[in-house]
């Protein structure tokens, strides 16, 4: 079970509903001045993986706590074009609020979980995790990551302070280059700690045997071809975990998880996500008024 991130949850739909109704919708109060009864259902408009149902309802219960809410997908399910994901009932005011600040969050956590979940399956039958990275939206990580997790991918470093990770530009700055690999893991390694794995980016196989001299705990081999990262995973040997980074798409993923990698991690799954497409349809809801007519004997 994933778990969800109900404080990060909360702080981003309130900050979404300041942004929104800040000043108040002025649209819906010069055509509506008086509740108006409707009901509404949010529909996927292609398959999708659902991510962000907490938040929506999050978002439509904290501007109407009066609303009726009944959820037909839950958060990790699959949809098929076509599907209602959420049913809506009570003031139609309420609900052209909001609207746009749930849907946000709807399309653009479940087009991550979508996506995540096309690259799972691209690479299925390979012991590989899909992994996301750091490139995320300020203020919104878990939530971006959360839904990668939902979509069946595994979460790499939330922060800084999640493990040891040296990058090309660390390496830049030390002072002799052909060793700075070398150099680098071995000051990693001797202030780590036992959970805080040390993570080294490659570009070599030269590269490679200094960060298995290093001691490396996971060498990440960046924007290899396949054939390159398989004779890195050979090289290495079970010595160091494997991760593979770097201009991974859909048509490539398959080759790289078949190289022999343990970890494959994909920045596009939380920065070029396509937003997933759906609607809500809104209309008046009239109570059934008829009465039983008396028949005359």
């Amino acid at each position: 079970m994933v778990a969800l991130p109900a404080v990060d949850i909360r702080r981003a739909v309130r900050r979404g509903l300041e942004e929104d109704l800040g000043q108040g919708d002025i649209t819906t109060s010069a055509l509506f001045p008086e509740p108006t009864t409707a009901r509404a259902r949010i529909i996927a408009q292609q398959p999708l993986v659902v991510a962000g149902m907490a938040a929506a309802i999050q978002t439509f219960l904290a501007v109407d706590a009066s609303l009726k809410l009944t959820p037909s997908k839950r958060d990790g399910s699959h949809a098929k074009t076509g599907d209602a994901l959420l049913r809506i009932e009570g003031d139609g005011r309420s609900i052209l609020m909001a609207e746009r600040v749930a849907l946000n969050f709807l399309q653009h956590l479940s087009g991550i979980a979508t996506l995540t979940n096309r690259f799972c399956h691209a690479v299925h039958g390979y012991p590989v995790n899909i992994m996301d990275t750091r490139k995320t939206l300020p203020g919104w990580r878990s939530l971006q990551k959360w839904a990668v997790s939902l979509g069946g991918g595994t979460n790499h470093r939330m922060s800084l302070g999640d493990g040891i990770l040296i990058k090309d530009n660390h390496l830049a700055l030390m002072k002799n280059k052909k060793t700075a690999v070398l150099t680098a893991c071995r000051m990693a390694q001797a202030v780590a700690s036992k959970d805080k794995p040390v993570i080294v980016e490659v570009e070599s196989l030269s590269e490679v045997r200094d960060a298995l001299h290093g001691k490396a705990d996971i060498i990440l081999l960046d924007n290899m071809t396949p054939a390159r990262v398989k004779q890195a995973v050979k090289l290495i040997g079970g010595r160091a975990l494997v991760e593979v980074s770097g201009g991974i798409t859909l048509k490539n993923v398959r080759a790289m998880a078949a190289a022999g990698p343990d970890r494959i991690s994909i920045g596009t799954l939380t920065h070029s996500a396509p937003a997933a497409t759906l609607s809500l349809v809104l209309e008046p809801h009239r109570q059934d008024r008829s009465r039983k007519v008396k028949r005359k004997t």
